[in-house]
């Protein structure tokens, strides 16, 4: 397990409007008494998270030469027929030390759910700290979008092989955090701008997309410090920022016409409500609605962890996606 992670404070959300909101009240399971510390919460959920030991895929091909360019497969339990395909994309703030290990366990749980699912990773930014002893760089440009790009491209060809029990036709992405953020802009890739190395032709053939605590809005993202200057570091210098960003930030790549939800805690301090309602707000303004379901008492890491009654409604809304 890495080592500490900057921790923040709470920040005010947005009031959003033109969207759908469903709100889920999670019982009490793991913290014996609501915990009114939101980092005592917030470390105590992130240690129950990766409390799991890692679950082995059934199969892991290769979408390129680099080690960090496979995908792990994990077939439905039961030898189910047909079922939907999830493409799982892990979160870390797009950090090396964090990679698709700690995300094994939610792939089981959706497995023993019916489900298949691809657990994608991807190369990320330096083990090496950066300056003044910050945490290590986050993402490295292009090749963390090269990587999502062309495992999403090889997908249908390597799961036919891995998992050919899976319908590919009844695709979702889901992905946690800076994995959210990836899955939101996997979908939006045929509108990206003209000229884009990732742009698609048309729509990726996708029944939608289930976003974790997603870093949904960049600008909002730094604007908040999110990850201890993650935004900064992965879109790269001042000068570059912009032109950047107009190929990376999914609150600019709207609307995408792709079924699209966003899953929340309320006490996320990781990454706060308000970035998830910031993307939100920006879909609404294009046009397009994107579901949003809030989880009451609820920080950032049981969306993705089995023991957690919310990993239990994220499932949830995948399957109404998948099905």
């Amino acid at each position: 397990m890495p080592g500490p992670r900057p921790r923040f404070g709470p920040a005010p959300g947005l009031v959003p409007s033109g969207l759908i909101k469903v709100e889920y009240a999670i019982p009490a399971g793991l913290l014996e008494q609501r915990m009114r510390d939101p980092v005592a919460q917030d470390a105590a959920e992130e240690a129950s998270a990766f409390s799991h030991p890692a679950v082995h895929p059934g199969a892991s091909l290769p979408y390129g030469d680099h080690p960090d360019q496979v995908v792990d497969f994990y077939a439905p339990y039961g030898g189910r027929a047909d079922a939907p395909l999830v493409v799982l994309l892990h979160g870390g703030a797009w950090r090396a030390p964090y990679d698709r290990g700690h995300v094994t366990p939610f792939a089981d749980f959706l497995a023993r759910r019916g489900l298949a699912v691809a657990n994608v990773e991807y190369r990320r930014g330096r083990e090496i700290p950066g300056q003044r002893g910050e945490a290590p760089v986050a993402g490295r440009w292009p090749d963390t979008f090269d990587d999502v790009a062309a495992a999403l491209d090889a997908l249908p060809e390597l799961a036919a092989k891995a998992l050919p029990q899976a319908d590919a036709r009844r695709t979702v992405l889901t992905g946690h955090s800076a994995g959210g953020h990836l899955a939101l802009w996997a979908a939006a890739r045929h509108v990206l701008p003209e000229g884009s190395p990732w742009r698609l032709p048309a729509a990726p053939p996708l029944r939608g997309v289930v976003a974790l605590a997603p870093i949904a809005d960049l600008s909002a993202a730094a604007g908040l410090d999110v990850c201890g200057g993650a935004v900064g570091q992965l879109l790269g210098p001042e000068e570059a920022y912009e032109e950047r960003a107009a190929h990376a930030d999914p609150a600019l790549l709207l609307p995408t016409g792709i079924a699209t939800v966003v899953v929340q805690g309320r006490r996320d301090i990781v990454v706060p409500q308000a970035v998830g309602e910031s993307f939100v707000e920006a879909a609404a303004r294009s046009g397009e609605t994107v579901g949003l379901t809030l989880l009451e008492e609820v920080g950032h890491f049981p969306l993705i962890d089995p023991a957690s009654d919310a990993c239990a409604v994220v499932a949830e809304e995948i399957a109404q996606l998948a099905w």
